[in-house]
Formats: C-alpha cells, sequence, structure tokens
C-alpha cells in the first residue's frame, strides 16, 4: 500500500523556500527545485541581531562623530592648551567641578539613607525598606532630600579639590627634580591631594552642615540649600556654618590621599600590565582604565575614611550650640562605641566606589574633550622607551 504521507524530501522541496534557516548547502539544483520554492539568493537571511548591532554601531559612530566634532570647536575657541599653563588648570578645575558635582549628585538617595543610619542605626533596616518609606512620607522628593547643598557643596569641593591637585603635583614635582620625583612619586601624589583637599573643604564645609541637618532632620529644617545657611546663621552666627571643619579634614584629606595615589598607582599598574604603552591605547579603552583605577580607589578610601564621615554626620547632627569640639567628640564616641564608627559602611563602599570610579571618568574624558592627556598611567620605564 502506498505511503499517503509525503516524504522528508517532498517537504523540503515543497516548504523549503519559506524557512528563514535554510542553508545554500542543502538547496536543490535549480532544475530540480519545485515551482513553489523561493530563490534564496533574492531573499538574504535577516538577523535581528545583526540588525540590532548594525543600529548599535551606527549610532556609536555617530556620537563619536558628534563628539568630535564638539571638541575640535573647544579646543578651537580655546586656541589650544598647554601642559601646565593658566588655561590648563582652569579646565582642570572645570573637569573637576562637573566630575563632583554630578556624581555626588545622582547618589543623594544613597547618601540620606547613609547618613540617617549613622545617626539612628535602627532607623531602616535596609536600603530598600529606607526609600519606601520615605517615598511613601515625602514623596520622590523626599528621596533626594539635600541634593542642593550636595550639588553645590561638591561642585565647589571638585573644581578646587582636582585643580588644586594638578597644580601641587607639579609644584613639587618641580621642588624634586625629575628624577627624585620617579623615586619619591607616591610622597607627590599624597602631598599633592592633601594640599588641595585642605583648601577644597573650606569651600565644601558650609554646604556640608546644610545637607547633613536637612537629612537628619525629619522633616528637613529647611527645604533649600540659602534657608538653611540663613537658618544656622541666626542660630549660630557664621561660625556655626563651620564647626563641622576639623571633622571634615579628618574625614577628607584621607580619604584624598587614598584616592589619588592609589588611583595613579592602580592605573599605572594595569597600564604596566598591558601590552604596549599607554598612548596606543584609544579613548574609550583610557577612559574604561579610569573608571576601573577609580573604582578600587574609592573602595580603599571609603575603608580609610568611613569612622571620620560618621564622626561628621554626628557632630553636625548632634552637637550643641556652645560645645567645645573635644567635648562633643568624647560624648559621641562614648555612645555609639567603636562599632558605631562603622554604621553604613557597605552601603558607603558601594556609594564611594561607584562615585570615585565615575568621577574618574567623567574627570579625563573631559580632558581628552579638551584635547589634553588623562591622568597618570606611564611607568618610567615606559616613558623612557
Amino acid at each position: 500500500m502506498p505511503n499517503l504521507f509525503p516524504g522528508q524530501h517532498t517537504l523540503g522541496l515543497a516548504f523549503g523556500g519559506a524557512s528563514p534557516f535554510s542553508r545554500k548547502a542543502d538547496e536543490a539544483p535549480l532544475n530540480q527545485r519545485s515551482k513553489w520554492q523561493a530563490n534564496h539568493e533574492n531573499y538574504p537571511i535577516w538577523s535581528a541581531a545583526d540588525d540590532a548591532k548594525n543600529k548599535a554601531a551606527k549610532l556609536s559612530d555617530a556620537a563619536v562623530a558628534e563628539f568630535e566634532k564638539a571638541s575640535s570647536k573647544a579646543q578651537a575657541k580655546t586656541g589650544g592648551i598647554e601642559l601646565y599653563s593658566a588655561k590648563y588648570y582652569a579646565a582642570c578645575t572645570f573637569g573637576g567641578m562637573l566630575a563632583c558635582g554630578l556624581t555626588h549628585t545622582a547618589v543623594t538617595p544613597l547618601d540620606l539613607v547613609k547618613c540617617r543610619r549613622q545617626v539612628d542605626s535602627k532607623m531602616y533596616k535596609g536600603n530598600f525598606e529606607a526609600w519606601g518609606k520615605i517615598g511613601r512620607a515625602e514623596g520622590i522628593r523626599g528621596v533626594f532630600t539635600g541634593w542642593g547643598p550636595t550639588f553645590w557643596g561638591y561642585s565647589v569641593q571638585g573644581a578646587f579639590k582636582y585643580g588644586g591637585y594638578e597644580f601641587f603635583k607639579k609644584f613639587y614635582a618641580d621642588l624634586l627634580g625629575e628624577d627624585n620625583f620617579h623615586k619619591f612619586k607616591t610622597g607627590v601624589y599624597l602631598s599633592a591631594s592633601a594640599s588641595a583637599e585642605l583648601i577644597a573643604d573650606v569651600g565644601l564645609c558650609p554646604f556640608e552642615a546644610v545637607k547633613v541637618r536637612m537629612q537628619t532632620t525629619i522633616p528637613p529644617f529647611a527645604r533649600t540649600t540659602l534657608g538653611g545657611i540663613n537658618y544656622i546663621v541666626g542660630k549660630e552666627s557664621f561660625g556655626g556654618l563651620y564647626k563641622g571643619l576639623y571633622p571634615l579634614w579628618g574625614r577628607q584629606i584621607p580619604y584624598t590621599m587614598m584616592k589619588f595615589a592609589s588611583f595613579e598607582k592602580t592605573v599605572e599598574l594595569i597600564y604596566g600590565y598591558l601590552p604596549g604603552s599607554k598612548s596606543d591605547y584609544g579613548k574609550g579603552a583610557q577612559t574604561a582604565v579610569s573608571f576601573a583605577g577609580g573604582y578600587i580607589a574609592g573602595i580603599l578610601c571609603a575603608i580609610v575614611s568611613h569612622p571620620a564621615d560618621v564622626m561628621v554626620s554626628k557632630l553636625n547632627a548632634d552637637r550643641q550650640p556652645g560645645e567645645a569640639f573635644g567635648a562633643a567628640l568624647k560624648r559621641i564616641y562614648g555612645h555609639i562605641g567603636f562599632g558605631g564608627l562603622w554604621n553604613g559602611l557597605p552601603v558607603r563602599i558601594v556609594m564611594i566606589g561607584t562615585l570615585t570610579g565615575l568621577q574618574w571618568m567623567i574627570y579625563d574624558y573631559f580632558k581628552i574633550f579638551m584635547g589634553l592627556p588623562t591622568t597618570g598611567g606611564a611607568t618610567q620605564d615606559k616613558q623612557k622607551s
């Protein structure tokens, strides 16, 4: 009895042209094809993945072209920037302002929870619970409590920190001479970053005082940065804005010393491990190295500076008017103990690691935009070669 069902060969001839997965190797010769079979040479196989890749490549190429165009215009307006000139330090200052102001503002929700948990470790069990409670009570504005003083304060601090670091690094390197600089460059990085941060914190301190009080009082004692400054000055005079300066130096100077020195060393090690020299790598690769080096540096400096960060939050939130700095420090430490100095550390590691990585990436990308080399990376041997 003949088979009533078509065989595999017959099905292949009838429907092979309708399948997007057919291969040319499996196609029958032209004289053996069914009249219903499509000509594959006229209908190439379409791939959604390839289409997406092609579109992404076109967008990337367009973005690079726009970046190059804008970069060329900016460099033409500045007339070219000579290394270590006044224009160079001005560009580094502006790049630092962008890097710190934007990134610190973006992580305000994390900073809000960190500060509140440092003041009262039992207030929230976790970040998501905290954001949920704050959002239900105050809306999205409540989750970003303190963004105003954060933006202004860290823009000022970033400008003086990065611009000052570039200035002091060159200043101390010139004092030592080239040969001694290569021998003691870690000391130069530490000294330059400490000098820059000492000045930067004077600009940051008033805004930090407003930010911490705004984030640790429920409801916030002020809604705007200027309102917070006026309130503190009215209650405690101008000195009330600077009563947290010493603990701020205690937090920020070690933090910045670790941030810059470990970044320089990490980036140097990365380029030393990679084949070729730093100049062999493109802009994207160099900024990726900056992000990686910044993230590692951020983890280290978060750990080093965390106890001082807790004390800054406590002093700005709990210090009584007219109370001496030493007395306030002793009272707060007696209340929280050594373990309390480490409240909120995991959150701060994530926050500072991401923050520092993004800061270095933005800062070095801006330097590239202005036609300047990225920060660090070349070892002495590769420089000589």
